[in-house]
């Protein structure tokens, strides 16, 4: 059948097959939403930031 070192190989490749399936999974899924969270954050700080210059301009006027 199967000697010691063969099945401690096997379960190896187990390990790095499934390593692999989980790094997938997080970088296909949750890095673009958290890039894009990120992004979306920015641009609602930056339309925040013009809205309150608008303001001050205003007021000095």
């Amino acid at each position: 059948m199967f000697e010691f070192d063969q099945y401690l190989g096997f379960l190896a490749f187990l390990f790095i097959i499934t390593m692999g399936f989980w790094l997938m999974i997080f970088l296909v899924a949750i890095v673009p939403y958290w890039i894009g969270g990120s992004l979306a954050e920015n641009f609602k700080e930056r339309k925040e930031q013009k809205r309150r210059e608008k303001e001050a301009a205003r007021k000095l006027q």
